[in-house]
């Protein structure tokens, strides 16, 4: 999410100045929040001296309430789709990707941004997203289901085709238990 800055008041941690903004300009509230990097060449900015401390979001795609965005005036856009951006902020943007996708290489973060239950092309789809490449359909789940973190439920998802996908579940303990033997989540 990239979200308008602001000044911090002296009063106010850095932390909870992000938090803030977020929450004025979405209405939205316990986001999950990671500080990313702080922004400060000299000449970033024509009208001063900036230094702007960034942070990026990450939402389940189910938790957060269209209505509530949409009446503080937010909207999501695709990565691809941005807007040419002021300053360094296109610099902000690909450095919180590329921390995203180095993220995404040593943990299942999808599994956190996806629902409880979930198809494993709506996971491709995920990480095709983050990556911002396909990746072969038989491969990626040949890959995921070696893995053994995934339980396969009795339950079809028929909203998207006749045929249906199975819906998985991420299993944490078993990755938890893989994690303290070295495991590394490479897809």
């Amino acid at each position: 999410m990239v979200v308008n800055g602001r000044f911090v008041a002296p009063n106010e941690s850095l932390d909870y100045s992000a938090q803030n903004i977020v929450s004025r300009l979405t209405g939205l509230d316990n986001v999950y929040m990671e500080q990313l990097f702080a922004f400060g060449d000299i000449n970033r900015d024509a009208g001063g001296r900036i230094i702007s401390v960034a942070y990026f979001s990450l939402l389940k795609i189910n938790d957060h309430d269209s209505e509530l965005v949409k009446k503080h005036g937010a909207s999501w856009i695709s990565v691809n789709e941005l807007p040419e951006l002021i300053f360094d902020h296109q610099q902000m943007v690909e450095k919180a990707l590329r921390k995203l996708r180095i993220r995404a290489r040593t943990q299942p973060i999808g599994f956190e941004l996806l629902p409880k239950k979930f198809t494993i092309p709506q996971l491709q789809r995920l990480y095709e997203a983050i990556y911002q490449i396909p990746f072969d359909k038989r491969n990626f789940r040949r890959k995921l289901l070696a893995m053994g973190l995934l339980e396969k439920l009795d339950e079809k998802e028929k909203e998207t085709s006749k045929k249906g996908a199975f819906y998985y579940q991420f299993n944490k303990p078993k990755y938890q238990e893989l994690l303290e033997k070295g495991f590394n989540f490479d897809l």
